[in-house]
């Protein structure tokens, strides 16, 4: 996605850049720690086939400000709010990936009258269990070390290895592995870096996620939700879908074959396909989205 496509706009000081592309009900596409509305390339065209698809540099993130303050996920669901305050949107449908989707329903529970339903996607906030790589970068001193591992000297070596193991057949690197090592490469920048680590560590310690979504779905019982995950997933596990469904009975689970943390890049037509689905099922059909 061109870069030159954002817009922009002033929350409280600062610029927020976003995607505002398609007509018809309103789908917001909330990206992960360390990703972009780019996380979102192949969604972002088709769905605003049919749909409205807003899809935000969460601050701290991509092209949009980095600010020194608050990086929890209340204060990325507020920012949401004050987006679609902008742009006097009254409610839509959230879709989340891995820290997005604790965004998401962190929405839910903040402004439950902003939000139609949700789509998780390998979500964050379903459970304790994270990569243990993700909790060693909230340790103490990991500050110190990220800038060694994420400098393109270190990235660039890393990345010829991939792609040759890729090319003589030793290891695939998939839309999840490219994906992954691309957003890690952003934290080289050091405001990327000091938003990355004020968000993670609001949500993540050496134990794992401290923050657990799952009591809370009482209230929701009538939303409808989908989650999608890989069953390759080696950041969060796909075990945490059956944790929200256990509390949600209008969830849906659908979990992808060779599919990897970004599912939704490994397998876009399917996400496609199984989000119509899921739209369809909440009555919003391809003809009432189309011209509307």
């Amino acid at each position: 996605m061109a870069t030159d496509q954002l817009q922009t706009v002033v929350l409280h000081g600062d610029q927020l850049k976003y995607i505002d592309q398609g007509n018809g009900p309103v789908v917001v596409l909330i990206h992960g720690l360390m990703g972009a509305h780019s996380n979102w390339e192949p969604q972002i065209e088709t769905l605003s086939k049919q749909y409205r698809v807003i899809a935000p540099d969460l601050f701290g993130h991509g092209a949009s400000d980095k600010p020194a303050g608050d990086y929890s996920i209340s204060a990325h669901a507020a920012t949401l709010r004050d987006l679609l305050d902008t742009l006097d949107i009254p409610s839509a449908t959230l879709v989340g990936h891995s820290l997005g989707g604790g965004i998401a329903m962190q929405t839910l529970y903040l402004f439950p009258e902003r939000v139609e339903r949700l789509c998780l996607v390998a979500s964050g906030g379903l459970g304790p269990e994270v990569s243990p790589l993700l909790r060693a970068a909230t340790l103490p001193g990991s500050e110190f070390v990220l800038p060694v591992l994420a400098s393109k000297t270190l990235t660039d070596v890393t990345d010829k290895t991939l792609e040759l193991f890729d090319k003589i057949g030793i290891f695939k690197l998939g839309a999840s592995a490219a994906e992954a090592r691309k957003s890690f490469a952003t934290i080289a920048d050091a405001p990327t870096r000091h938003a990355f680590l004020a968000t993670a560590r609001s949500v993540i310690n050496y134990n794992g996620q401290t923050v657990n979504a799952t009591p809370h779905f009482s209230r929701f019982q009538d939303l409808h939700a989908l989650l999608v995950w890989g069953d390759e997933d080696t950041v969060i596990p796909n075990t945490h879908s059956e944790n929200a469904r256990a509390e949600l009975p209008l969830g849906r689970v659908e979990i992808f074959e060779r599919a990897g943390h970004f599912p939704h890049l490994d397998y876009p037509d399917r996400f496609h396909r199984v989000f119509g689905e899921f739209m369809a099922d909440c009555g919003v059909s391809f003809d009432s989205a189309v011209g509307s």
